[in-house]
């Protein structure tokens, strides 16, 4: 059974690391999540509020961690997710995180990312050149990095798929399965 490697961290977006979670699951891939340390995380939830000039953020989900980044072997993982939310703020600093996701850049295997996922691929320097939608307020961060912003749902540039927020769910993790399919079947 393939394998499917979710990067996240504390103050992650919550649904943008359930989601993929169980849906990948439900397809039959097994899903490993990482963070800088085995450890219980604590996920966040963001909502606009009525007058608000941004999201809000209240406290989501509790989950635990399978593996620490530095004990990461990418070469096991078919596919990678970087959710959104506050955690690629400070997920970007980290080398193991970095030397994981120019892994699968490198070897050309299936990226999902969604929202502020984007500011750790950025740091990581594998969007030169790229299209990818992130949460618009990412776009100059996109910009700076070599790459083109798209503001779509689904966004699919070679083996990077990426998407503007948890509303963009079903477009993206369609267009994500969809490549996974392709390059990472499940047998049986």
């Amino acid at each position: 059974m393939p394998k499917v490697l979710i990067l996240t961290g504390d103050a992650a977006e919550d649904l943008e690391v359930f989601y993929p979670y169980q849906r990948l699951l439900e397809e039959g891939y097994e899903v490993e999540i990482a963070a800088p340390a085995v450890k219980k995380l604590q996920f966040v939830v963001h909502d606009f509020t009525p007058g608000f000039d941004t999201y809000t953020e209240k406290p989501g989900h509790a989950w635990q961690a399978d593996v620490a980044f530095a004990d990461v072997a990418p070469e096991d993982y078919a596919a990678l997710v970087v959710p959104g939310g506050r955690a690629p703020e400070y997920l970007r600093l980290d080398e193991d995180f970095q030397r994981i996701v120019r892994h699968f850049f490198s070897a050309d295997k299936p990226v999902a990312q969604i929202c502020h996922g984007a500011l750790a691929l950025a740091a990581a320097g594998v969007l030169e050149g790229r299209r990818t939608a992130a949460y618009p307020a990412c776009a100059p961060e996109v910009r700076l990095a070599g790459g083109t912003f798209v503001d779509a749902e689904a966004v699919v540039d070679g083996n990077l798929v990426s998407a503007r927020a948890w509303p963009d769910h079903p477009a993206w993790m369609r267009a994500f399965v969809g490549l996974l399919r392709e390059q990472a079947p499940v047998k049986g």
